[in-house]
């Protein structure tokens, strides 16, 4: 009878540090979960920024054409302001 006993210590002990170290390993799991979720989050909000920026810039190049200044020189023009926001941008990112 005390044989089983010890038995039955021995497996609640053992029971109790597996379950501590598989909470911990789900605590950790969900840790880095939630970072990827941050960064994801981060970089959808970058990317809309850009894409309201993009719009922008080509609103300009289609009033700029439908102005008639369609001419190589005002195309270039807008390539180089584009050009100059990214520029920035990535200058303030580092």
């Amino acid at each position: 009878m005390p044989q089983e006993f010890l038995k039955m210590d021995i497996f609640f002990v053992v029971a109790t540090i597996g379950l501590v170290v598989l909470t911990i390993l789900v605590g950790i799991a969900i840790f880095y979960v939630i970072r990827l979720l941050r960064t994801l989050d981060s970089i959808a909000h970058t990317v809309e920024d850009e894409a309201e920026a993009l719009k922008g810039d080509l609103d300009e190049a289609r009033a700029t054409i439908k102005r008639g200044g369609s001419s190589l020189l005002s195309l270039l023009g807008f390539a180089d302001k584009t050009k100059k926001r990214l520029l920035t941008k990535k200058k303030r990112s580092s």
